[in-house]
C-alpha cells in the first residue's frame, strides 16, 4: 500500500510540474500588451559567454505598449538590439544611447488567430505530457508485487482522477490566455 501512495505522490507531482512550465510557456506569447516576460529566454553574448537577457540589463515596462532594457554596460547595447533581432519575436527595438526601446505594436486580428493557435499547441504538449504521467503511472502500479488486483484498480482510478484534474487546470489556462490575447 505504502508503494502506491508513492506512485500516486510521485504523479501527482510530475503532473504539477507540467502544468507549471505550461503557465511559465504561456507568459511568454504576447497578449498585446507589454511584458518583460517576452524576453524571456533571450540570451546575449557577454564578453564571450552566452549570458540571460535579465542577467545583464533591467527590463521594465513603464506602461501598456513599451519595453525598457537598461544594460548594467552600455556596450552592451548592440549586442541586445542584435539578439532581439534574431529572436524574430516582431519587435523592432531603438536606443537612445542610455536604454533599448521597443514600442509593442498592436495585434492585427490574424496575428491574434495565429497567436491563439500556438497557445492550443503548448496546451496539447502540456496535456500529452500528464497522459504519459498517468502511462507511466499504472505500468509502474501494474509491476507491484504482493497486492490485491482491486488495491491496483483503486489506485489507477485515482491515477485518472489526478489527470482529470490537471487536464481541466490546463483547459482553464488556455481559456484564460486565449481571452486575454482576444480582447482588443
Amino acid at each position: 500500500m505504502e508503494e502506491i501512495e508513492l506512485y500516486l505522490e510521485e504523479a501527482k507531482e510530475l503532473m504539477s510540474k507540467a502544468v507549471v512550465h505550461l503557465s511559465h510557456e504561456l507568459t511568454k506569447i504576447r497578449a498585446g500588451k507589454a511584458n518583460p516576460a517576452m524576453l524571456d529566454g533571450l540570451s546575449v553574448s557577454y564578453y564571450g559567454a552566452m549570458s540571460p537577457l535579465s542577467q545583464v540589463a533591467s527590463v521594465t515596462t513603464p506602461d501598456a505598449r513599451s519595453i525598457f532594457i537598461k544594460p548594467w554596460e552600455k556596450n552592451l547595447i548592440p549586442e541586445i538590439e542584435k539578439a532581439i533581432m534574431t529572436a524574430n519575436l516582431g519587435l523592432n527595438p531603438q536606443n537612445d544611447g542610455q536604454q533599448i526601446i521597443i514600442n509593442v505594436p498592436m495585434l492585427t486580428e490574424e496575428r491574434r488567430k495565429q497567436l491563439v493557435k500556438q497557445v492550443g499547441q503548448e496546451c496539447e504538449h502540456g496535456r500529452i505530457s500528464v497522459r504519459n504521467v498517468r502511462k507511466d503511472t499504472n505500468e509502474s502500479l501494474k509491476k507491484i508485487t504482493g497486492v490485491s488486483e482491486d488495491d491496483i484498480k483503486n489506485a489507477e482510478d485515482k491515477v485518472q482522477e489526478l489527470t482529470n484534474d490537471y487536464i481541466n487546470k490546463i483547459d482553464s489556462l488556455m481559456k484564460k490566455k486565449e481571452v486575454e490575447i482576444m480582447t482588443v
